[in-house]
């Protein structure tokens, strides 16, 4: 681990973040847990497939 890892880390104990930013980096995780899902359940629309063109 690298020490600058662990300055950060202190520095977060000593301030930690306000209950509005967690509430922003939870909320960003389970839209990206959603999207995820949501493609894995009904797969990537073909439309937005890309096509191999010819010269």
């Amino acid at each position: 681990m690298n020490p600058v890892w662990l300055l950060r880390m202190a520095q977060w104990v000593r301030n930690p973040p306000s209950w509005g930013r967690v509430k922003l980096v939870v909320g960003v995780v389970l839209a990206c847990l959603a999207i995820f899902g949501l493609e894995y359940i009904w797969g990537w629309p073909e439309a937005l497939t890309p096509q191999k063109v010819r010269p």
